[in-house]
């Protein structure tokens, strides 16, 4: 799934540490992050934050359980 224009990066991590199941970033490259590791939650943001950004324009998610994908929706449907 793609998630576009989170402008609360921090709302948008309490989303992820609240999903049950592995919720993965897929690079540009193709690597997969698993974003419920706050490593690879301040690498990715990080990466994000260099390039100028103050929004994250477009994310490539995999969540891998049904209601974490619903709880994703959700948020990019009501904030």
């Amino acid at each position: 799934m793609k998630v576009q224009n989170i402008t609360d990066v921090d709302a948008f991590f309490k989303v992820i540490d609240s999903c049950k199941g592995t919720v993965e970033l897929v690079t540009g490259e193709g690597d997969r992050l698993n974003l419920k590791s706050k490593l690879c939650q301040y690498v990715s943001m990080a990466n994000i934050f260099s390039q100028g950004n103050v929004e994250i324009p477009e994310l490539e998610l995999v969540a891998h359980e049904s209601e974490d994908v619903e709880k994703l929706i959700d948020f990019m449907i009501n904030g």
